[in-house]
């Protein structure tokens, strides 16, 4: 049977024909905005012969926002997919390098950031000019048909029809969107003047902080959006005003950025930001594109760039891939995690500005650094090449003696100085046996020790045999296993005399009496079981061994396990002592609601879950020597409803610090076996960085942290005072002293071991280029 007899194929919900290589021929597009029109223009332009359609129910000059930002990234795929639709835009854009940040009456300017604007009005026109040139079907001002007949009369349906998608809701249960809704209102408006630089300017109202994102996008104008969070919107009584009212109240707070001129709408009305996010982006032969998919916040200025590089990927795999099937599932997988990696970052930087009233008293420079990394994204070395007389400012306010990195200036904890801001991470080895450290941990530990952390923590160590997570794990429960502890304290301190070393004390609680990570993690041993405590009588995992609820009889027993164990640590010589009230084990499941359901004094209200783990807390401070600092790590988030939550942490936090934690150690998670957490780059430092702001106490931030810039950014934007990393020094003990000579600093914050300093320079590789002529001959 030939392809041309055959009958057609056929998908849900629609009849897209998945023969021909020359991909869908009949394309109905619902929506007009920038995503939808380029993808209409590249699809006409790939294929002349194509019939496509476009609905849009506003007219074709109606258009809602101002200017549109693009990045050089976005502008290079459009001048190498339509070079037509590029020339013009150039021919518009309006160019700018700086950042002004304008805080308290301080003005402060990053340069080297290249921004690319026009005005939104404009790229449509562009676009629209573009489509009818190449022949596709505009329809304005007329509502497409239902997605699902759509469906069934064309090969393709793309869905661009915005954030509030008809056609998103029509699939639902396929697409499966999760839209979440954030704290502040927000305002899109403009002005009859061009800002000369990107301007955040912030201010302080008797109702609460409200803050400016202005930028120029045509020689005579610029997008003004004003921003607050609901309660300070309320309060300025914003919700009673009209529209005019409102654009006039925002120009009078903002008098100074505007030069006291008058603001514009364009009917513009206060609105929430809503984060979409689907699990699918196609069904059939209906697919999304752009804020149907998903959503980026303005601070980044990622939607249209979103959308138009959604359209370019869209149109090159339908292109590229023999069938609609296969064509769209290149897309998803091409696009799904660049949206996710940029979703992740305009999240960082939404709830910075959710969140702003915290930062208001660092330095001034200190902020703008602060506001400027927000996203996480911009970091300590981009600042640094794109404007180093700016970050050299910030760090001489920090305290950065001249070539001194921020990662490497020292620290104080109580009677303990660190001499950088680098913790080696505490890594469970599993390498144990009757929980004694052996020649295991002292190569392991020295090994890092030598590396240039200031702090290197031992693995969780376990105050009973009963409290161990695996038959691997280390003890404090003994006089031995404390004297071969005292082995490894003596090697560093006598060769490495610069760094200090820590002990964690813990209990395994209800995740004890487990395999090795390597051979199943979490997973229970086959045999040799011994009885499991817990704050309740709850398995870690379906299936799992059954904890026994503690009495108040037991309670007081392991209260005396950990001070003895503290009494040990100290005679052992660590210099720092880690409480662990984190990831699921003993003292966490008190503190977590999923986990603690007693309904006695140490059950019920966050007061009452605490209770216990203070009580330890206490119990170990009294031992430990009053010179050397006390730490505790919690798990600032369950990542579950229902569990811990970042009020949650902060109340935890306050509490151990009134008791005389020196430090908190913010992680997250691991309580619960059902979590969902939201990985990404320093995906756990927001939680630090709230505990530090709200409560002035020093932390410790963790998670995804991985290179010496990130340590660098974190510490100088004031999100962290210190910086744990595991996986790194697991790949490289010398992490430390590599990140001094990577940056070219040599000072007491990474002095190098005498016998390892011929190492101390990077070694030469074979040689790679080779010599150029000097001189050509001709005959």
């Amino acid at each position: 049977m030939t392809a041309e007899a055959g009958p057609p194929a056929s998908t849900e919900p629609g009849r897209a024909d998945t023969r021909l290589h020359r991909g869908p021929r009949r394309i109905a597009i619902i929506g007009g905005g920038p995503g939808g029109l380029y993808a209409a223009a590249l699809l006409q332009r790939l294929d002349p012969a194509r019939e496509i359609t476009l609905w849009e129910r506003n007219a074709p000059d109606d258009t809602f926002g101002f200017g549109v930002v693009l990045s050089d990234e976005t502008l290079g795929g459009i001048e190498h997919a339509d070079p037509q639709v590029y020339a013009a835009l150039q021919r518009d854009f309006v160019r700018w390098d700086d950042i002004d940040i304008v805080r308290r009456s301080s003005r402060h300017t990053c340069t080297g950031h290249g921004f690319a604007a026009l005005g939104r009005h404009r790229l449509l026109e562009i676009l629209h000019e573009r489509c009818r040139s190449l022949g596709v079907d505009l329809r304005f001002r007329t509502e497409a048909p239902d997605p699902a007949r759509l469906a069934e009369e064309y090969d393709l349906v793309i869905a661009a029809d915005g954030v509030h998608s008809t056609t998103r809701e029509t699939y639902a249960r396929v697409f499966r969107p999760r839209v979440t809704a954030h704290r502040c209102r927000y305002i899109w408006l403009a002005a009859d003047f061009a800002f000369d630089a990107f301007r955040f300017e912030i201010a302080e109202t008797s109702h609460g902080v409200m803050q400016l994102h202005g930028y120029p996008y045509a020689a005579d104008s610029s997008t003004v959006i004003v921003e607050m969070r609901e309660e300070v919107w309320r309060a300025t009584g914003f919700d009673e005003l009209d529209e005019q009212e409102s654009v006039e109240r925002c120009a009078k707070i903002f008098a100074d950025a505007l030069g006291g001129r008058s603001l514009k709408s364009n009917h513009s009305t206060w609105t929430t930001f809503a984060t979409v996010v689907n699990e699918r982006w196609s069904h059939g032969n209906v697919v999304l594109l752009g804020d149907a998919a998903h959503t980026a916040h303005f601070s980044i200025g990622s939607g249209t760039k979103l959308a138009v590089e959604d359209a370019l990927a869209l149109a090159a795999c339908l292109h590229e891939h023999p069938d609609l099937p296969t064509a769209l599932t290149a897309y998803e997988e091409e696009r799904k995690p660049v949206v996710a990696s940029t979703q992740r970052a305009a999240r960082a930087s939404l709830e910075w500005f959710e969140n702003i009233g915290l930062y208001l008293d660092q330095p001034p420079r200190g902020f703008a650094f602060n506001l400027l990394t927000r996203s996480r994204r911009v970091t300590h070395d981009n600042l640094r090449l794109r404007d180093p007389h700016f970050t050299e400012a910030v760090e001489r306010e920090f305290g950065c003696p001249p070539g001194t990195p921020p990662m490497f200036t020292p620290f104080r904890l109580r009677g303990l100085t660190l001499r950088n801001r680098v913790v080696v991470s505490p890594m469970d080895m599993y390498s144990a046996p009757d929980g004694l450290p052996g020649d295991f941990h002292l190569v392991h530990l020295g090994a890092r020790a030598l590396g240039g952390a200031a702090l290197v923590m031992t693995e969780m160590v376990c105050v009973s045999p009963e409290g161990r997570i695996t038959p691997g794990c280390t003890g404090l429960y003994t006089d031995r296993q404390s004297d071969a502890w005292r082995r490894v304290t003596d090697f560093v301190h006598d060769r490495a005399p610069d760094t200090a070393i820590g002990v964690q004390l813990g209990h395994s609680g209800r995740k004890g009496s487990t395999k090795p990570m390597w051979e199943g993690m979490d997973e229970p041993l086959p045999d040799g079981n011994w009885p499991l405590v817990a704050a309740s009588p709850l398995p870690y995992k379906p299936g799992g061994q059954r904890p026994g609820e503690l009495t108040t009889a037991r309670l007081a027993d392991i209260r005396e396990e950990f001070a003895t164990a503290a009494e040990r640590a100290a005679r052992s010589g660590f210099d720092l002592l880690e409480l662990h009230c984190a990831h699921g084990y003993l003292l966490s499941g008190f503190l977590s609601p999923l986990t603690n359901r007693r309904t006695d004094a140490y059950g019920g209200s966050l007061a009452r879950r605490l209770r216990f783990p203070l009580e330890v807390f206490d119990a170990v401070r009294a031992v430990w020597p009053t010179e050397r600092p006390m730490t505790v790590r919690i798990s600032a988030t369950d990542w579950a409803e229902g569990g811990t939550s970042a009020d949650d942490a902060v109340e935890i936090a306050r509490a151990f610090a009134a008791h005389g934690a020196d430090a908190i150690d913010v992680s997250t998670g691991q309580v619960v076996a059902e979590e969902r957490p939201e990985f990404g780059r320093s995906y756990q430092t927001p939680f630090a960085d709230r505990i530090r702001h709200e409560l002035g106490v020093p932390v410790i931030a963790v998670g995804a942290i991985s290179s010496w810039d990130d340590v660098n950014s974190l510490v100088l934007a004031g999100r962290t005072d210190l910086c744990a990393l595991a996986r790194p020094h697991l790949y490289d003990p010398n992490w430390t002293l590599h990140a001094a000579v990577e940056q070219g600093y040599t000072g007491p914050g990474a002095d190098w071991p005498a016998p390892y300093r011929a190492g101390s320079r990077q070694p030469r590789t074979g040689r790679t280029d080779a010599p150029k002529p000097r001189l050509t001959l001709t005959s």
